[in-house]
């Protein structure tokens, strides 16, 4: 508590509103790690749910597009996009593991292309802690290879495990943030 006092984070009113929130961002972390587990136990599943998340998106971004059509001036652009996001959305619904597979390509060479950015901008600078930033190129570029080579087969089961590590990260991170916040407020 002397920390964060010291600070002016917290104040009479303060105090009690964080000891609530150390605890929501414990639970969700606890929450996230179980859900992380969940998916890492079943990648096949995990992937199937991601694919399904983002057709459901694209279906409501499209219907939402196509709404802002009808009142926007230049209506012909946002309706063409609007029926673009709908068929896309029904696409991944009509067939998901095409869209794993689409998807799982997509991933493979963002990961490369965004590796290959840093792995080239750590060379070319002088920063301070530049290895950090050429480190995350190679790994990047080397995840990029191996999503590569294993593709398509590894489809069925990559976004799945690109989901339940994410989960399990982000709850580790909430759950360690809330302990320390109750670390601190304990002082």
């Amino acid at each position: 508590m002397n920390d964060i006092a010291s600070r002016g984070y917290v104040s009479g009113a303060n105090s009690s509103s964080l000891q609530t929130a150390w605890r929501w961002f414990a639970g969700l972390g606890v929450a996230l790690i179980l859900l992380g587990l969940c998916a890492s136990a079943n990648l096949f599943l995990a992937t199937v749910a991601t694919i399904y998340y983002v057709g459901a998106l694209m279906l409501f971004g499209g219907v939402l597009q196509i709404f802002h059509a009808a009142a926007a001036r230049n209506w012909g652009v946002w309706l063409f996009g609007g029926i673009l996001y709908l068929l896309a959305g029904l696409a991944v619904f009509n067939d998901p593991l095409f869209a794993a597979a689409f998807l799982t390509l997509l991933l493979a060479v963002s990961l490369g292309l965004s590796g290959m950015a840093r792995l080239w901008f750590g060379l070319r600078v002088d920063l301070a802690g530049r290895g950090w930033l050429i480190a995350s190129g190679v790994a990047s570029i080397a995840a990029a290879v191996l999503i590569g080579l294993g593709w398509p087969v590894n489809a069925i089961w990559i976004l799945g495990f690109v989901l339940a590590i994410d989960l399990l990260f982000q709850g580790v991170a909430l759950l360690g943030t809330g302990l320390a916040m109750r670390t601190a407020l304990r002082g």
